[in-house]
């Protein structure tokens, strides 16, 4: 059952396997072992991040396409449950509306920029679709009357995705079964689901063949692939996944804007949790989505404790201060590249000389 699952795809290493076992306990029962609604939302956030790096691993580590292109593609999604949300109502059929509209527009702009676009190489692919999702960028800042502008949209749920919706009297450890938690297991769920449908393309067949043209494109052609069609195929899935993403952060967070999906940072930091997890594995996704958000959140939190204990110390209680947590974010940064250059994933599965 489980090889199937994982579709034969074991992480390989006890370190690994325990890793990932901790991080989906630990998004599992998020809601019974934390309390407060910021761990909750750094939960959803990981859960949502898994598949938005995921996917776009399948472009950078499979196929070894280089896209700026993706958080428009995640964009799309929010808009498009968002939007429908708000110009619809609250209900079930409005999130399904949006999300179908969504997935379409994402098929549509990726196979355009797949068939127009992949031909070119390397850097000028990356170009194109960099201009393309700037564009995109500015095109939803503009259209303030249907998009909200810089402000965004915000939108109410169906009644049952509510805070205030209790589905049983009585709690369950310590909680109350609320509309919160139910979105909050809808986001787990469908990430959950859409991770394991990433494992199976890639260890299909089909993702053979991405792997192969990953490696040498020349040869895979020489093979009888038309490397343009299942690059092409690559960036729709991945657009696909990337849109579901977007939906998933839309309804967790009842909003949608500029800021929160098509923000070229996201892009950054989607780059980023792939390097950090290790490209070309999926569960260098898991691991660099996690580690990554989780420093985003408490990094903060962690220097300025530091800077607190070591007051006695001006000089090195100043370069703790919580302001300066950027700055070591990319020295962890820095370190992770250093002693893993294939990413953490990369590196556990190694083989022990």
């Amino acid at each position: 059952m489980l090889t199937r699952l994982l579709s034969g795809d074991f992480p390989r290493s006890r370190f690994l396997a325990l890793a990932l076992l901790i991080v989906f306990l630990g998004l599992a029962v998020a809601p019974f072992a934390l309390s407060g609604a910021r761990p909750l939302n750094v939960a959803a956030t990981i859960c949502v991040f898994i598949v938005l790096v995921a996917s776009y691993d399948l472009l950078l580590g499979y196929t070894g396409i280089v896209s700026f292109a993706h958080t428009m593609f995640y964009g799309i999604g929010a808009y498009g449950v968002g939007l429908s949300l708000y110009s619809l109502g609250p209900s079930w059929g409005a999130i399904l509306l949006g999300l179908t509209i969504a997935l379409v527009v994402s098929l549509a702009l990726a196979l355009v920029i797949g068939l127009f676009s992949l031909r070119v190489r390397a850097i000028f692919y990356a170009m194109i679709t960099l201009a393309v999702a700037s564009a995109f960028a500015i095109l939803a800042s503009q259209l303030s009357d249907f998009t909200g502008g810089e402000d965004g949209r915000t939108f109410r749920l169906p009644e049952m995705l509510t805070p205030g919706y209790t589905l049983f009297e009585g709690e369950i450890f310590g909680t109350s079964i609320n509309g919160r938690l139910l979105t909050y297991y809808l986001v787990f769920v469908s990430a959950v689901a859409l991770f394991l449908f990433l494992l199976r393309v890639v260890n299909s067949p089909f993702g053979r063949v991405l792997q192969a043209i990953r490696e040498n494109d020349f040869r895979a052609e020489a093979l009888g692939y038309r490397t343009v069609v299942y690059r092409t195929i690559a960036n729709c899935l991945a657009a696909l996944l990337a849109t579901c993403a977007g939906a998933l952060m839309a309804l967790w967070l009842r909003y949608t804007g500029p800021q929160t999906t098509l923000s070229f940072t996201i892009m950054m930091d989607i780059l980023l949790m792939v390097v950090i997890g290790g490209m070309g594995t999926l569960y260098g996704a898991v691991v660099g989505a996690a580690l990554f958000i989780l420093a985003q959140n408490y990094l903060q939190e962690l220097t300025g404790q530091a800077s607190h204990a070591l007051a006695g110390v001006p000089l090195l209680a100043n370069l703790f201060h919580p302001d300066r947590w950027l700055l070591w974010l990319g020295v962890l940064f820095v370190l992770s590249v250093y002693f893993f250059p294939t990413g953490i994933v990369g590196k556990l599965r190694k083989p022990n000389p």
